[in-house]
């Protein structure tokens, strides 16, 4: 028999029918509306879902719903207060945007009801109390300085009564601007910490079904059987589809055509996420049991489980062209000549792991058929016009009749590239003829999107005994999964940048990235770069000591600078930062320590040995290679003297909103806060292209510099026209056009404007400078920026285990378009540079998944986090905006190489592999007796 529960929300009653193992969140979101209350994994992992019950926080994933009878709820929802129709915030969350804690704001729910409650029982909580309550609430975008920081101040306004304090410690740019270079609010920020922030799991449509993917779960093997009938027959089952059931083309992929929608009858299995056949239905639990239902049966393969495996003769080839998906060569000077001149030659080969993007909020796609026959995908994806491009293709339409709605996304960091949920969610709609959402729960999500690519690299270097370096030779393997995703991009630039960041003659590298049979894998955070950085950089160290020679004067002495040559052939003219980037980490570390690379024992424990590592790195901005890279924008005035700029470009947290704000705001001369946003949308904003390659701050951030640059010259071309005086005449400033001592507001220029029959509105696509494709010579990139870091470790000698105690991170991104977003992107980087190295690893054993669910990674969380000092260096580059590159993923890729060089120094044990084997520190250490 059916009973009810009654509870409080926010203040609220509610009686509701109990339903036998529902969870909180599921009663939250699903019958109170309340989205605010995120979902992440559904196994009390990430923290998400916290609320509060009788005051205590809970995830509620795992939280029975009929254990709330009686209780009182409070959520996100429920702490901002409504004085007047205006929305008070509370000081936390006030902190939280202040401090700029908020990035991709999917885990920002969780981690404000934790701290609220902190700040319930602790009015005034130090850091070691703020970590430990946070200690289960995971932030990706890993702003967790930033979060510490804000609770702090929330506290202090609490107690007090005084205002919320703001963050002094990070400063503007050095380069005079109104607005740009200026510490700005995320204009989407206030929306993520109320709960206010729609995300695509957040949306909800009239008569919606639920779909679910079959999927292979084996390596390697052909399919021979397949059937549906029990789920077709399952009550409340609305389709099943299948290959045959593909309307056109049959792969998708985003450079080659390689992964197929489904796979048929008679057709390759090539890893454990394939799908087999995807299923509507009218709830997701059904959807799900008929998904189950299905039956399959397999030719089972030998099973290809590494690079180096699949180049071997005699094994079995993946794909009709075989196992190799690119040789990537580059070749500078004469290898021969370059290590004869070598006094010292050093050689060793690294491994590097399968990493996962662990993003928060897992995938999700709601295809919506239209009355008119065309299709809206709601979707939060790095690439809308490549989705548009794909559904299309296998759906045989044309692109204009599918529309892409982007969505905000709780993080992407490359993984939100491929296509995952878009095409099969359009087939069922189009089907069905109703909306369909497909949500990835975590495990799917581990198991079918793409990694970071797992690697071998073998470095061998030549230098001089003064420490010049003349000859580098790299062969790297790199493991692209089954299916091609960005692979050949991808260790195409972790090939390229292989030498590291240095002015070496002589120069060779062989890169074989190949298919094998565990997940694809594709961009990440870093793109290769990150695992060729911690090779060459940990050779740097070697170097060194073999030289008897201080491992920043090394770096110092083969530094790349204006007049150098790159590894590719390119000469850099303008915008290198990485000697100024090396000389302020080193002033920096050398203020805690005159002799950082020196064991400093701990006086209380002599097991506890510390000691500082330092690593240098470059990466390119832009796509490169030859790609033409291009995004557009439009900017336009609106009646009430505001405006809109928009792009198709992708934000996922790493703050491209504020930016495009900001150059607006600049160019136009009003205040940030009359600029709206719009992204990511195929029918109302130009193509914006991937947000991927550090790239959309110069690209989009021109386009809407120069959108709006282009407004302004229409409207003083217009307004000089009327009133009979010379463009260059008429002043912008404050919101106000002064034009022949007139005075007017941008409302009034919109009035005048529509009366002279003109439309204040322009659409610019920016085009970057041309590259060239690698083997050319010529200029591959159109930018680089440079990152340095040094990290203070504390390892026990006992146990093996790494404490990271301080990184130092100096980045030379051009200029700083808002440094508050800048200090999240450096922590967020440093902190995925740090699971990289000390923590995560995406487990395959004979091409099958055994990290399968979220507890089973380790993100790093807020008690791993070091102090983090974030150096601004600016080199402008001409073509940029006010000068700006890209800072996302340099500020994650010298950390590991940081790390495990202050790991060496500390107790002399080499890291050649990662994740760093803590157990093996301990034993090498026990074997050599300490």
């Amino acid at each position: 028999m059916t009973h009810q529960i009654s509870l409080t929300v926010n203040g609220k009653p509610y009686t509701v029918d109990a339903v036998p193992s529902e969870t909180l969140s599921t009663l939250l979101r699903e019958r109170l509306k309340l989205t605010g209350t995120k979902i992440g994994c559904e196994e009390a992992e990430c923290g998400a879902c916290t609320v509060l019950v009788d005051g205590e926080p809970m995830m509620s994933c795992v939280y029975p719903a009929e254990r709330a009878d009686g209780k009182n709820i409070t959520t996100i929802e429920g702490l901002a207060e409504r004085v007047h129709e205006e929305m008070k915030l509370h000081p936390l969350q006030e902190a939280f945007v202040e401090h700029g804690a908020v990035q991709c704001g999917f885990c920002i729910p969780g981690q404000i009801m934790t701290a609220y409650a902190l700040l319930k029982r602790n009015p005034n909580p130090n850091s070691d109390d703020i970590r430990f309550a946070l200690k289960d609430t995971l932030c990706r975008c890993a702003g967790y300085p930033s979060i510490e920081n804000a609770i702090i101040a929330a506290a202090h306004a609490l107690q007090t009564g005084e205002p919320v304090k703001k963050p002094t410690h990070i400063p503007n740019s050095i380069h005079e601007h109104k607005t740009v270079g200026h510490k700005h609010l995320r204009p989407e920020a206030v929306e993520k910490v109320t709960g206010e922030a729609i995300y695509t799991d957040d949306l909800k449509f009239d008569g919606m079904l639920y779909a679910k993917a079959k999927r292979a779960m084996i390596p390697h093997g052909f399919l021979k059987k397949l059937d549906v009938s029990k789920a077709k027959a399952l009550p409340g089952v609305v389709a099943v589809l299948t290959a045959t059931d593909v309307p056109a083309e049959k792969n998708h992929g985003l450079v080659i055509y390689d992964w197929p929608v489904m796979v048929g009858i008679n057709e390759r299995v090539r890893y454990v996420g394939d799908a087999l056949a995807i299923v509507a239905a009218q709830s997701q639990e059904i959807a799900e049991q008929a998904a189950a239902l299905i039956e399959a049966e397999f030719d089972l393969q030998p099973v290809i489980t590494n690079p180096v495996m699949a180049r071997e003769e005699g094994v079995p080839q993946i794909h009709e062209k075989g196992n190799l998906l690119k040789h990537i060569k580059v070749r500078k000077g004469d290898m021969e000549a370059g290590f004869a001149k070598a006094d010292v030659i050093l050689e060793h080969t690294f491994h590097t792991q399968t990493t996962d993007h662990a993003f928060i909020e897992p995938e999700c796609s709601i295809a919506v058929p239209l009355a008119d026959g065309r299709m809206e995908i709601y979707v939060g994806s790095q690439i809308p016009y490549q989705d548009r491009t794909q559904v299309a293709r296998v759906l045989g339409w044309e692109e204009s009749r599918i529309r892409i709605v982007g969505q905000l996304m709780g993080g992407g960091f490359g993984g939100k590239e491929d296509v995952m949920g878009q095409i099969h969610s359009a087939m069922l709609a189009n089907v069905t003829g109703k909306p369909v959402k497909m949500l990835f729960d975590r495990q799917e999500s581990l198991l079918v999107h793409p990694k970071r690519h797992a690697t071998q690299i073998r470095v061998k270097i030549g230098a001089t005994k003064d420490g010049r370096l003349v000859a580098a030779e790299t062969e790297l393997y790199g493991d692209t999964g089954a299916y091609a995703s960005l692979g050949e991009k991808v260790m195409t630039r972790a090939t390229t940048h292989s030498a590291g960041p240095y002015d070496i003659e002589h120069v060779r590298a062989d890169c074989y990235a190949m298919y094998t049979n565990n997940p694809p894998s594709g961009a990440f955070r870093g793109f290769g770069v990150t695992q060729s950085a911690f090779a060459v950089e940990t050779m740097m160290d070697r170097l060194a000591e073999t030289l008897n020679l201080d491992p920043v004067e090394l770096r110092r002495m083969n530094a790349l600078h204006v007049g150098s040559i790159t590894n590719t052939g390119q000469e850099l003219k303008e915008s290198v930062g990485l000697l100024e980037c090396i000389d302020r980490v080193d002033a920096e570390m050398r203020k805690h320590n005159a002799a950082p690379f020196k064991p400093v024992v701990d006086s209380a424990n002599p097991n506890l040995i510390r000691a500082w590592g330092f690593a240098s790195a470059y990466k390119n901005t832009g796509l490169g290679g030859g790609a033409p890279d291009i995004s557009g924008a439009d900017v336009e005035l609106y009646e009430d003297g505001t405006f809109q700029v928009r792009s198709s470009a992708a934000e996922l947290g790493q703050g491209l909103v504020t930016v495009m704000r900001l150059v607006v705001s600049e160019e136009l001369a009003v205040a940030p806060e009359q600029v709206r946003v719009l992204v990511m949308d195929t029918d109302l904003t130009p193509n914006g292209g991937p947000t991927t390659a550090s790239r959309q701050t110069f690209v989009t951030g021109n386009a809407s510099r120069y959108a709006a640059k282009t407004l302004r010259e229409e409207i003083s071309a217009a307004m000089a026209e009327k009133y009979d005086v010379r463009p260059e005449k008429i002043r912008f400033e404050d919101g106000v056009v002064h034009v022949n001592g007139h005075s007017m507001t941008y409302a009034e220029i919109y009035k005048e404007m529509k009366a002279m029959g003109q439309q204040p509105k322009v659409r610019y696509e920016y085009e970057a400078p041309k590259t060239q494709p690698l083997g050319t010579g010529g200029d591959m990139h159109f930018a680089f920026s440079f990152g340095v870091q040094a990290a203070e470790v504390e390892v026990n000698k006992l146990t093996g285990e790494v404490n990271v105690l301080r990184v130092i991170s100096a980045n030379d991104v051009g200029m700083a378009v808002n440094p508050l977003g800048l200090q999240g992107q450096v922590e967020g980087g440093v902190m995925m540079g740090l699971g990289n190295c000390l923590t995560e690893e995406f487990i395959v054993e004979n091409g099958n998944v055994v990290t399968d669910r979220l507890a089973r990674y380790r993100v790093p969380g807020i008690m791993l986090t070091p102090e983090i000092t974030a150096i601004i260096v600016e080199h402008p580059i001409e073509a940029g905006p006010y000068g700006a590159k890209g800072v996302g993923e340099i500020s994650s890729i010298p950390t590991t190489p940081a790390i495990t060089n202050a790991i060496y120094n500390a107790v002399g044990v080499q890291i050649d592999s990662l994740p760093v084997d803590q157990e093996k520190i301990a034993r090498e250490l026990w074997e050599r007796g300490g």
